[in-house]
């Protein structure tokens, strides 16, 4: 990344470190603690400009819509009817690091399956996201795409990114690399910290 490019009107979106992702679940993604440290560096670097994603599961499979359906059948013990609703609550290390910070909660794969997400991106003037959080090739991605067709600057922390899938992770990134490379930037978090001045 460029540093002579600096960051205007930027928001970092942590997406979906909750408690979820990291302990005692089926959907747990090992190489998460390997990430906490950068997002940690990213929010504390700028609170203010932090959002938090959360992935709400559904009630219960039948109650979820169209194809979701199957997915929580197979997913059954992530619907809310059997999970702990403290395990959709972000990681509080992180929270605490930006308590103020709106936490927007998304259904979907995408952050901009939030009903909150665009309108809290047009009172701030957002221009630029930086994305953290997990996972790579799944809800990281389906945000990038739709930030890309908005017509928003995207930028991928590489260190602050993973997955369950570490082929997956790892594809979803050559991807950007390869074939976005116009519309989106993959930096390191120290690269964004020192472009992110203003």
């Amino acid at each position: 990344m460029n540093q002579h490019t600096p960051i205007r009107r930027g928001l970092t979106l942590v997406i979906d470190i909750q408690r979820l992702f990291s302990q005692g679940s089926d959907w747990q993604v090992p190489d998460l603690p390997s990430i906490l440290p950068p997002c940690a560096g990213l929010i504390a670097h700028r609170p203010r400009d932090t959002a938090f994603a959360r992935f709400i599961t559904a009630p219960t499979p039948d109650q979820a819509q169209g194809r979701w359906q199957g997915y929580y059948h197979h997913w059954r013990s992530v619907a809310q009817d059997r999970l702990d609703p403290g395990m959709l609550d972000v990681m509080p290390d992180l929270r605490a690091l930006a308590p103020d910070a709106p936490v927007l909660d998304k259904p979907g794969y995408s952050a901009f399956s939030s009903p909150e997400f665009l309108p809290l991106l047009a009172a701030r003037g957002i221009e630029t996201l930086v994305l953290c959080g997990i996972e790579t090739d799944v809800c990281v991605l389906s945000t990038v795409m739709e930030a890309v067709d908005r017509g928003l600057r995207v930028i991928v922390a590489s260190d602050a990114v993973t997955s369950a899938s570490r082929d997956g992770h790892k594809a979803a990134l050559d991807i950007l690399r390869t074939r976005f490379d116009l519309q989106v930037q993959i930096a390191t978090t120290a690269e964004i910290i020192a472009a992110w001045t203003e």
